[in-house]
């Protein structure tokens, strides 16, 4: 009998961001624009935290949940900022990176069969993994909402299958963040629905304008509600992997089952750094939103002066621009963008099929870059324009 792999992991693809980023290295001239990636180093505090484990040889495992200092961290992160509370006893894991704990919590609750509800544009991370645990996507069309999703739609797509919503707000890849209002229009339409709810807000502290608003501040909600964030955007940790998992003490005693035998614990040094992100080092975010404000503001005006369609983003680092004018797909757009114009940027068509006509642009880079960036995109805008005629 042949050797096979499992049938769902050969109907899953590398994701459309990488698959861009991939092909620099065959143009190592373009500018690369692909990546949420900060282009700040981490704070020298946490570093020096980091060393400091390492030096003194803490470097062994911890609580399967995460060392004790670090979930009470988190705990008093999210009662003096967003006033609500999870036990750090009970309801906090400690996880390697926010897509360990999405994986964690899809992999708890699905089963064959089930149907998981994603707001689209959404990240690319989502649908492999509830592809891999036998669910179905059910993707929410917000391409014509103001990338916003919309209460009536999510109520529709609701059905005795659907066992779990994802909402990521700021979002990947539009930048979109949604108001009190808006949230509490789909708060309505959740709370009467037996199913669970994922809220992925790793984005929360790169929010530009206006307070961050969490799901977890619906007491209605709190008892079917996971919520994922971490270290790596907020405080330029993307390779320390910390990520943070809260969710109800019923739940996440079963949550803690996949985490122990995935990955046993996150990395004592890393955990040790993120407990000084959280203490000394929690405005460093702030600081780095000054300068993101200002590329997004760069970004924004060159693309609108080019006469791009595009929705001014209150979040994350990451703008949507349309191209639907061109009469191509996402995907061709960006190879011709690539292999003419020397800019690398993703198609909207990877962040799903209600993508397709956009292009996703990031400004986690230094303003040279992106200055460059949007002239080479200028000049081939240009160019299709008179193709076109």
């Amino acid at each position: 009998m042949p050797l096979t792999i499992n049938d769902r992991v050969t109907k899953i693809a590398v994701s459309g961001i990488r698959q861009f980023s991939n092909q620099l290295v065959h143009y190592p001239d373009a500018v690369n624009l692909t990546v949420g990636q900060p282009d700040f180093p981490s704070p020298d505090r946490v570093k020096q935290a980091g060393i400091f484990a390492i030096e003194n040889n803490l470097t062994g495992y911890s609580h399967n949940a995460g060392l004790i200092e670090l979930r009470s961290a988190v705990s008093q992160f999210f009662k003096e900022k967003y006033k609500f509370t999870y036990k750090a006893e009970t309801e906090i894991i400690i996880t390697i990176g926010a897509s360990e704990a999405i994986d964690n919590v899809f992999r708890t609750i699905l089963e064959e069969g089930d149907e998981v509800i994603l707001p689209a544009p959404c990240y690319p991370g989502y649908a492999p993994i509830i592809t891999m645990c036998g669910a179905k996507v059910k993707y929410l069309d917000t391409s014509d909402t103001g990338l916003k999703p919309s209460p009536e739609r999510l109520k529709s797509l609701i059905t005795e299958k659907t066992k779990a919503v994802l909402f990521n707000f700021p979002s990947n890849p539009t930048g979109i963040t949604i108001d009190s209002q808006e949230m509490d229009a789909l708060a309505e339409v959740l709370k009467d629905q037996e199913i669970y709810i994922l809220s992925d807000e790793i984005y929360s502290e790169n929010t530009f304008s206006g307070e961050h608003r969490s799901f977890a501040c619906y007491p209605e909600l709190r008892d079917r509600l996971f919520l994922i964030h971490g270290l790596s955007k907020s405080h330029s940790m993307t390779g320390w992997r910390i990520g943070f998992l809260l969710g109800p003490e019923a739940l996440m005693q079963h949550c803690i089952k996949i985490h122990q035998y995935n990955s046993v614990c996150a990395p004592l040094p890393s955990q040790h750094a993120a407990i000084e992100a959280l203490g000394m080092s929690k405005d460093v975010p702030a600081e780095m939103n000054k300068e993101y404000v200002v590329r997004r503001d760069y970004i924004y005006g060159r693309l609108t002066d080019m006469g791009l369609d595009v929705v001014k983003p209150n979040g994350a680092f990451y703008i949507f621009p349309s191209i639907k004018e061109f009469g191509m797909t996402s995907f061709d757009f960006a190879t011709k963008l690539l292999k003419e114009g020397g800019l690398a940027c993703v198609p909207g068509s990877a962040f799903s099929e209600y993508g397709e006509g956009f292009i996703r642009i990031s400004y986690a880079y230094a303003m040279p870059v992106l200055v460059k960036g949007m002239d080479r995109l200028e000049a081939h805008v240009k160019l299709l324009r008179q193709q076109q005629q």
